[in-house]
């Protein structure tokens, strides 16, 4: 097991995280800043929604694996993944998400013991759920890329539930979640263009192998340009959020613009013939996204806290 731990951890790419833990972080942030608690305490809220960030979405990236793993033993690129390749057992995988699905509903139950807040608790299967689900939705529609989106999504909002479920009666989580959505499900258009041809011979759902290439990135162009109106409308509505996040927003969108310039240029985007994305898609998909995480989740944990007052 201890072998199949360490191949199963690194297929799921565990520095992938950086796309949802900046945003979770500033959701608990916002819900925080609505209530008077000691540094002790909100250091423990804040450790509880790292770790179940880290689980949820070890879970959801074990279910894909689990679930694709005939589809990715078929695809050259994805081959090798421990259990496509049968160097982990399904039973294996199984009982690694299953732990990581207890350490998950474990860490909800923290905050009930913490704060006396039953709702992370409560809502934590139905969560493990729909994290899951994008997994199965590229069978059935190209939209899938909307539901990838949705799964990460839901993190500003859970980590406001985790802190102060009253957060929510206002927009700004909600615009956040928003921007989430469809950022994320625009860069992971990017993602399928590298398996377009495999997906069409699977019959897999994508944007690429529904549209093809350039009706791909006119799609993610969309879901971008709604995404860049989310972020601004966060910014807008929320009077904590203040100058260092509008300048946050603005290095955003900049780099989202970089992001569709690079993928525009390259005449394609082929396999490497590993699990790793070509080095096109590397700078797109990975390092321009993480910066974007970064910056717009730090710049505004930054306002919230008056880091800079």
């Amino acid at each position: 097991m201890p072998g199949a731990v360490t191949l199963l951890a690194r297929d799921i790419k565990v520095a992938h995280s950086v796309f949802a833990l900046p945003f979770a972080l500033l959701g608990a942030s916002l819900a925080a800043a609505r209530q008077q608690t000691t540094p002790a305490r909100l250091a423990g809220q804040f450790a509880l929604v790292v770790a179940c960030m880290v689980a949820a979405r070890t879970w959801a990236m074990l279910v894909n694996r689990l679930a694709d793993r005939r589809f990715d033993a078929a695809n050259p690129r994805t081959a090798r993944r421990a259990i496509a390749s049968g160097a982990v057992s399904v039973r294996a995988g199984g009982l690694a998400a299953a732990v990581c699905a207890a350490v998950f509903l474990l860490c909800c139950a923290g905050f009930w013991l913490l704060d006396e807040n039953i709702w992370p608790l409560a809502l934590g299967a139905p969560v493990l759920a729909w994290i899951g689900a994008y997994s199965y939705a590229k069978r059935f529609t190209w939209a899938s890329h909307i539901f990838l989106g949705g799964a990460l999504a839901a993190s500003p909002i859970a980590a406001a539930i985790a802190i102060d479920p009253a957060t929510l009666r206002g927009p700004t989580v909600w615009w956040l979640s928003a921007f989430v959505l469809f950022w994320v499900a625009g860069f992971d258009i990017f993602y399928a263009l590298q398996d377009r041809d495999v997906d069409r011979e699977l019959r897999l759902h994508s944007a690429p192998a529904r549209f093809g290439t350039r009706g791909a990135l006119v799609v993610a162009r969309v879901l971008h340009a709604c995404a860049i109106a989310a972020l601004a409308m966060a910014w807008r509505v929320d009077r904590k959020l203040g100058a260092l996040f509008g300048v946050g927003v603005a290095l955003a969108v900049a780099l989202i613009v970089v992001e569709h310039v690079i993928v525009a240029n390259a005449s394609h985007a082929p396999s490497s013939g590993s699990d790793e994305p070509a080095p096109t898609l590397n700078m797109a998909f990975f390092t321009l996204n993480g910066v974007v995480s970064c910056v717009v989740g730090g710049s505004g944990i930054a306002e919230v806290f008056g880091v800079f007052d």
